[in-house]
């Protein structure tokens, strides 16, 4: 029988997990590293941090054995140490949603009104083995290039309005983001939508497509 001292230091070994993500800001760059490998300068500008501290989440992060990192010339890209890094963080959101009512109220603000259509994974797969719609990815390029669902068109939200030539007319588009709470995939429904186009987001991003074992294609556009 195990004494209490080893008890206490197994324990404080998960503590050292949940003390890591118990910082807003590191928890935002788990979900961008969930997306594929960042370097730290597309980290630092996507998360609205500085280098030095973005570099410091990350060390954090490393040491609690939740993030790898490999260098690359003068450059360090970063990854999650595995899936099921990507899963713990997909079932604290759910615990979150779940047990704390004010996380649908934050929720809420942060997406926007409820006026764009989703459609689940099963439904967009028929859909896309039919030939009657295509999918969008509106995210930054980095992020495209880490995975993507296969025959994603790729189009930034920042540069959609001007580009909304290069999506077929005749199928639906079904634009896609980061996950469940990634706010890109809405508002490229709604300018879509606003631009006559028939539109819907998907439900589930990147995020919850690599958690369910479907395929993800990576490279740039």
């Amino acid at each position: 029988m195990g004494d209490r001292s080893s008890k206490e230091a197994l324990f404080a070994e998960f503590a050292a997990v949940g003390k890591v993500l118990g910082n807003p800001k590191r928890l935002e760059i788990l979900d961008l590293l969930a997306q594929g490998p960042r370097s730290v300068e597309d980290l630092a500008a996507t998360a609205a941090v500085g280098m030095s501290t973005c570099s410091a989440h990350l060390q954090t992060l490393r040491e609690a054995g939740l993030v790898d990192a490999r260098r690359e010339g003068k450059r360090i890209f970063y990854s999650l140490a595995g899936d099921d890094v990507a899963g713990l963080w997909e079932y604290l959101r759910r615990v979150a949603q779940a047990h704390r009512p004010h996380t649908e109220v934050a929720r809420r603000a942060y997406l926007g009104p409820e006026d764009t259509e989703a459609v689940d994974t099963d439904e967009l797969l028929r859909r896309l083995d039919a030939g009657e719609a295509v999918v969008l990815d509106v995210r930054p390029a980095p992020e495209y290039a880490g995975g993507h669902l296969p025959g994603a068109i790729h189009i930034p939200l920042a540069e959609l309005a001007d580009r909304l030539s290069e999506l077929p007319q005749d199928r639906e588009i079904v634009a896609y983001c980061r996950g469940q709470y990634c706010v890109l995939a809405h508002d490229a429904v709604r300018l879509l939508n606003a631009e006559g186009r028939q539109a819907r987001r998907a439900i589930d991003g990147v995020l919850e497509w690599r958690l369910a074992g479907l395929p993800v294609e990576t490279g740039a556009a």
